[in-house]
């Protein structure tokens, strides 16, 4: 009797070309996780630079040096600017283009008021041609992705406010001008107050259904163009949670330089009205909501539930700083 051999080969082997895609696929996929984790870290706070050239110490240099190394910080951190990266794995991400958003806009509010206040003596008074240049260039929208690209708009900006750094430390052809009075400092602080005013109610209704309608309150003879309901739903969408904790975060960030730098260059006004504490103690809160995250998400648990809930830890620390911004603010306004 003659026995044939039998094919031992497993029936479900696969082409080899198949094996190949599919091990390639899974060392991508490991690849692009880890490259997203690693472009999903923030940067560290950096220290501010007060003086110019390492010995001078020029008024306005810190302001107009730190918000230069924020917006740079924002366009070369690991994995660049990413809000209008258009390619995996940056576009599968969102917490650092939100991070980003936070930032922008507080680096929008200062070079505004450095355009508008700190650079001009009064309000009949020229602008800043390098101001009047870089400003508007920070406002394209931080999503377009060509043509002109946020980034080189941005970049652009920068330079354009190293020139009057430059010019206001005695490097460049013409004088540029810096004053810091206690009016041109409410300027900022003000834009301050509403912006952390705002993120603190939308870190607030993570957990909020619906809050009381307060658009008119304190004015009797307040109107508005519609109707207004006494009841206004406010809960933030389970989807938004992470994207407004992150864009407080970068807030936050933000903040930290130029209230440090504001120590430097409003030093005088600051002594005069005996607010350095106040600022100290924004500080303070900003830098306490910048702790380390532990958690490899964010957590949405009710105000007294069994789960931690960030964004309320993080409305917390963002309403103290904005206390403490609306008393320097009081300070600075008494005579």
């Amino acid at each position: 009797m003659i026995f044939k051999r039998k094919n031992t080969a497993p029936a479900t082997d696969k082409p080899l070309w198949v094996r190949i895609a599919t091990y390639s696929g899974v060392v991508l996929l490991v690849f692009m996780l880890g490259l997203g984790w690693y472009w999903s870290r923030t940067p560290d706070v950096f220290w501010v630079n007060q003086k110019a050239d390492g010995d001078r110490v020029v008024t306005g240099y810190a302001t107009t040096d730190t918000l230069m190394r924020v917006a740079s910080t924002m366009l070369d951190k690991p994995g660049g600017y990413l809000s209008n990266d258009v390619m995996p794995p940056s576009v599968f991400l969102d917490n650092i283009p939100n991070w980003e958003v936070g930032v922008l806009q507080q680096v929008r509010d200062l070079a505004r008021v450095m355009r508008n206040d700190y650079s001009r003596s009064q309000s009949q008074s020229s602008e800043d041609p390098d101001l009047a240049d870089a400003e508007p260039r920070f406002f394209i929208d931080h999503q377009k992705w060509m043509f002109p690209r946020a980034e080189t708009e941005y970049r652009n900006a920068i330079n354009g406010f190293a020139s009057y750094r430059d010019r206001l430390s005695g490097i460049g052809e013409s004088e540029a001008q810096f004053f810091a009075r206690a009016d041109n400092l409410r300027e900022w602080l003000s834009q301050v107050e509403k912006r952390l005013g705002s993120i603190t109610r939308r870190l607030g209704n993570s957990v909020a259904t619906s809050v009381v309608n307060t658009d008119l309150a304190g004015d009797r003879a307040a109107t508005a163009n519609t109707a207004q309901r006494d009841i206004v739903d406010a809960k933030t969408s389970w989807f938004e949670i992470d994207d407004i904790f992150f864009e407080a975060r970068g807030t936050s960030w933000a903040l930290v330089h130029f209230f440090r730098a504001a120590q430097f260059d409003f030093a005088d006004v600051l002594a005069d009205k005996n607010a350095e504490a106040s600022v100290r103690q924004i500080i303070k809160e900003l830098e306490a909501s910048l702790a380390p995250l532990r958690s490899p998400m964010i957590m949405n648990g009710g105000g007294f539930g069994l789960f931690a809930n960030h964004s309320l830890v993080m409305a917390n620390y963002m309403a103290r700083a904005n206390a403490a911004v609306i008393n320097l603010r009081e300070l600075l306004d008494q005579g």
